[in-house]
């Protein structure tokens, strides 16, 4: 049953470490499952408290993770028209085999949703499509940090236990 965890909660970890980039999943929330998964295995020791600390950073950037884009984009005068292609951008970004599309699709996607959909001419759509791709770019390296932060915590345990486990 260990092993079956242990695998399970490898999985989760890499899986939310892909998702924290991907707008569509919820990438901190399965590299949260993988520690709670981790957390039931007998052999291997985890405190509550890291489990209770890694819920909370869970929890806090799920809600940053809604509020650093919206701000990104008032501020330089986007609107969600400018969010939402940032999102599609990126997801065409990832499956686009384009260098460097993970960056490029925000950017231009955002561009499109406020040029397109909220009729902004060129250059205001340009600095709110700035706006946009900053704040979605800035939520996803936190969101990103934080799953790598889990992994790394996940990894340190299991080796930590190497002894015990195989």
């Amino acid at each position: 049953m260990s092993i079956l965890l242990i695998s399970l909660g490898f999985i989760c970890c890499l899986v939310g470490l892909v998702g924290s980039v991907l707008p569509v999943v919820p990438g901190l929330i399965i590299s949260w499952l993988g520690i709670l998964l981790l957390f039931w295995v007998p052999e291997v020791e985890v405190s509550s408290s890291l489990l209770w600390i890694t819920l909370a950073v869970t929890l806090l950037i799920l809600i940053l993770d809604y509020i650093i884009p919206i701000l990104g984009t008032k501020k330089l005068g986007g609107s969600k028209f400018g969010m939402y292609g940032a999102g599609v951008g990126l997801v065409v970004g990832f499956i686009a085999p384009i260098p460097l599309g993970i960056l490029i699709g925000p950017f231009v996607g955002a561009y499109l949703g406020e040029v397109v959909f909220a009729k902004k001419a060129s250059r205001p759509a340009l600095k709110a499509a700035l706006g946009s791709f900053l704040g979605f770019l800035t939520s996803t390296v936190l969101e990103l940090m934080a799953s790598l932060s889990f992994f790394v915590i996940f990894m340190y345990k299991l080796i930590q236990y190497r002894a015990v486990l195989f």
